[in-house]
């Protein structure tokens, strides 16, 4: 029985043939200036694209989809494609169609996910692109994550809820999971919008990636890696490598260290506290302008770029290593002249790590090792300058210079972009470049010299060298001087007039002439080869000294930072205290135009005295702001910065926790309060007595009573709970709560101060001690330009509410509710509430199975019960 591809052409057999082995990628078939995409690989690649969708005859198989692009295209479609996460894998000819005997030899020469691409033009140079592979138990997790395009490669161990949100801190692109585990990796990655790819179970064999470790590292034992005990770790490294190896095709010295991250020495941030505070991107998703990272990161370098990110990301917990940071940055601000002349030299260096994964991966050209080179001079400029900073130590400087001095001897100073078109090296590189240009490049005036010198040697003024399609290179002489013609000239064709000649070395020159360009090309194209070969070894050591260069970077930025801004040195300690006087918010400072000052405020907190304050006030009034701004100083103290305040004593935290702003989650299918809840239930939930929480608003979501029964739970379930009983800043609209100071001994009262001048208000901007006394909504409600009427119309309801019996219970009906309640309820559950009687009774009714008169009897049984 005949199929389909029996009956299509030669060349859709050869397709057929090649997307057989790869059918979860696009095939981009290379067929002369195009390549093309077939069948369904057609349909998707022009949607995406947005290119016309044909067809293409396939013998007596019929049309099959075709849609295509010009191959001088391929950077500009591979991007698209990789960003709408997609897998390619790109064939091209491996031979001149015109030697080509039948149909031209095709085969993959590439494969590109969106966790393995490389190229510049499919990268943020301001953002890593990871590769992740994760494995999860119930307590515990491990995540493998590398960037091919830097040759970073990590391994993170912690607690699964550590993991998981490590995970989703990172830039990652695609993660690897074993076949059959895609729902639960979903689950447990919500926000996860990348690719999720398959590995058959085979590959998470522990002996399997055992050896996949030992091969890549060439190690005989696992047991220097600290992976000896490590089943987890094993699997994700080794699936990993697997998946690499497998689809990049290139190779990968460049990933040569395995750096082990234990995440318990880490500050531990969720994406709820990293969107909240507005690190990298603001609320509403945009980049840039209003983050933090904008407003610290004056960096010059992408690596330092990219390390900036993930230091804000993951910052330390350990004080030796925080105190490392702030004596380089200290270094840097008492050095001025010496940062300037740094950050000049940091001006002029690339992005190494890039160049060095296109070098691992032979993918370099010409131009970009030159672009090494340079950054390279300017790297062993840096450490020249910075000697005197004795902490600071560039290892391994003379194998810089050497390195430098071999690819300086190599390469022209102008080469080209691709090494097909030649003029890449020295002369004095290779013995036989010289003559194969001179012959190549000056083959005309090779002939004109030899032209001459016949002349002259056999006195035939007329003598001429020409060229034809039949025997090559002749030497041309008229009859008259047939007489003249030396011996070691052979006959090749006699004409009316004249008679042509060949001479030994002109058939070897016409063999050089004729092949020199090729053999130029072939030559240069291994010798480029050979010297990528030779600058391999080098890899490791400017991996080490690039390291250095970033973080030299960040720190002499964050002086120049802390230098313009008036920034604080803040005193770091194993204490539960948190004391920061004058703090500003480092994003909104930023923002504010010449001549307006950001108005400082204090905090103070200390889990013995302290531990909760209760801060009331209208809304616009900077509580949110106030919250934020202790969370960025935190935040900055615990990368090793200086920080927007006068001063401060900061007591270490383990993690950072924010509720703050309105954030509905509705892509999923969670409303504004239902997200406040799962995000106060995380709070109260893995919140440590060393962590710092920031709640602006608990309960708002609600109705009044649920939402001010909720926030006061909340803060007592804080306060009684001795392992969670952390710092807390708590902002609120319910000034029942303020009440609190009087029953909890570490609750303190905090308001925004606010004057009134008649019917207007001015805030302050100034946070006080004390607890407000007016909740001016009202006045809001005017400032942002309700209609006169409907204001008017609120004041007299507000004033006929707060006679009445439908006011809000006061502090003391609060407190004879909170008597009544059972003790040590504190295990706040928002779906697990018990059913009153009065539901039990009316779920049981029967009502189907009534007559009129019972259903009126039933209803006033419930009646009498409700009274």
């Amino acid at each position: 029985m005949s199929t389909k591809n029996d009956n299509a052409t030669p060349l859709m057999r050869q397709y057929h043939a090649i997307k057989k082995k790869h059918p979860d990628k696009i095939v981009l078939f290379r067929m002369g200036d195009f390549y093309e995409t077939f069948d369904e690989d057609a349909k998707v690649t022009a949607k995406t694209l947005g290119i016309t969708l044909t067809k293409r005859s396939n013998g007596a198989a019929g049309k099959t989809p075709l849609a295509g692009f010009p191959h001088h295209a391929l950077d500009a479609y591979l991007h698209k494609l990789l960003r709408a996460g997609l897998r390619v894998a790109i064939c091209e000819q491996l031979e001149d169609p015109k030697q080509a005997k039948g149909i031209v030899k095709r085969d993959i020469t590439e494969i590109v996910t969106p966790g393995t691409a490389v190229d510049d033009k499919y990268l943020s140079s301001e953002e890593n692109n990871y590769l992740a592979t994760v494995i999860w138990n119930e307590k515990n997790a491990v995540c493998a994550y590398a960037d091919i395009s830097t040759g970073e490669m990590s391994l993170v161990r912690g607690s699964s809820e550590a993991v998981l949100d490590y995970i989703s801190s990172l830039p990652v692109q695609e993660i690897l999971f074993t076949e059959g585990n895609e729902k639960t990796l979903r689950e447990k990655l919500p926000l996860y919008k990348g690719l999720i790819t398959p590995l058959e179970s085979w590959i998470s064999d522990g002996i399997y990636c055992q050896e996949q470790i030992r091969q890549h590292f060439k190690v005989h034992s696992l047991k220097g890696m600290g992976l000896e005990d490590d089943r987890s770790g094993q699997q994700a490294v080794g699936m990993l490598l697997h998946y690499i190896r497998e689809n990049f095709q290139q190779r990968l010295e460049h990933l040569s260290n395995l750096h082990i991250l234990e995440l318990a020495n880490y500050l531990s941030m969720d994406n709820f506290t990293i969107r909240n505070l507005e690190l990298l991107q603001r609320l509403n998703g945009e980049r840039g302008e209003g983050t933090l990272i904008w407003a610290i990161d004056n960096t010059n370098t992408p690596m330092a770029a990219r390390l900036i990110r993930h230091w804000l990301l993951h910052p330390l917990q350990d004080i030796s290593k925080i105190l490392f940071r702030q004596r380089q940055i200290s270094f840097f601000l008492e050095n001025a002249q010496l940062r300037q002349s740094a950050r000049k030299i940091l001006h002029q260096i690339g992005d190494i790590e890039r160049l060095l994964g296109r070098l691992s991966a032979k993918k370099i050209n010409p131009r970009e090792l030159l672009v090494l080179k340079e950054s390279l001079i300017n790297a062993v400029l840096l450490a020249e300058r910075l000697e005197s900073n004795q902490e600071l130590n560039f290892p391994h400087l003379d194998s810089l210079q050497k390195l430098i001095k071999l690819i300086d001897s190599a390469v022209l100073p102008e080469p080209p972009i691709n090494i097909n078109e030649g003029g890449i090296f020295q002369e004095s590189f290779h013995p036989e470049l010289p003559e194969l240009r001179q012959i190549a490049y000056h083959g005309k005036d090779y002939l004109v010299k030899m032209q001459e010198n016949e002349r002259r040697r056999l006195d035939i003024p007329s003598l001429k060298i020409g060229y034809n399609r039949v025997f090559g290179y002749y030497i041309e002489i008229t009859r008259t001087h047939s007489d003249k013609v030396p011996e070691d000239y052979i006959r090749k064709q006699t004409l009316v007039n004249c008679e042509r000649y060949i001479t030994p070395e002109l058939k070897t020159f016409e063999e050089k002439i004729l092949n020199a360009e090729e053999s130029l090309q072939q030559l240069e194209r291994q010798l480029w080869l050979n010297l990528l070969d030779e600058l391999l070894p080098y890899l490791s050591v400017i991996q080490q000294n690039t390291r250095i260069v970033a973080e030299t970077d960040i720190y002499a930025a964050l002086a120049e930072l802390t230098e313009r801004e008036q920034w604080c040195l803040p005193e770091l300690e194993e204490t539960g205290i948190l004391e920061i006087k004058g703090g500003r918010h480092p994003v909104i400072e930023a923002l504010l135009p010449p001549g307006e000052s950001f108005i400082p405020n204090d905090v103070f907190l200390d889990t013995l005295t302290d531990q909760i304050l209760i801060i009331t006030g209208p809304n616009m009034a900077g509580k949110s702001t106030y919250l934020r701004q202790i969370g960025l100083i935190v935040l900055l103290a615990h990368i090793g910065s200086y920080i927007p305040a006068d001063s401060a004593k900061i007591g270490i935290s383990d993690k950072i926790f924010t509720r703050v702003g309105a954030s509905d989650n509705l892509a999923y299918g969670e409303s504004t309060f239902l997200t406040e809840m799962i995000e106060t239930a995380n709070i109260l939930n893995t919140a440590t007595s060393k962590s710092l929480i920031l709640l602006d608003e608990i309960g708002r979501g609600t109705s009044t009573y649920d939402g001010l029964s909720i926030a006061w739970a909340v803060v007592e379930y804080l306060h009684n709970t001795e392992q969670v009983a952390a710092r807390t800043l708590f902002a609120t609209h319910y000034h029942e709560l303020t009440e609190l100071e009087k029953l909890l001994g570490r609750v303190k009262n905090y308001n925004v101060a606010v004057r009134e001048y008649g019917d207007k208000i001015i805030f302050l901007r100034k946070i006080i001690q004390g607890a407000a006394d007016k909740s001016y909504g009202i006045y809001v409600a005017q400032m942002a330009g309700i209609p006169k009427s409907v204001v008017d119309r609120a004041k007299s309801i507000l004033h006929s509410l707060s006679g009445s019996d439908h006011a809000l219970p006061d502090g003391k009906k609060m407190i004879k509710a909170r008597v009544k309640a059972e003790e040590n309820s504190y295990q706040l559950s928002i779906f697990e509430a018990k059913e009153s009687a009065l539901a039990k009774d009316i779920k049981a009714l029967k009502i189907e199975e009534m007559t009129p008169l019972q259903a009126l009897q039933a209803l006033d049984e419930l009646k009498r019960k409700m009274q």
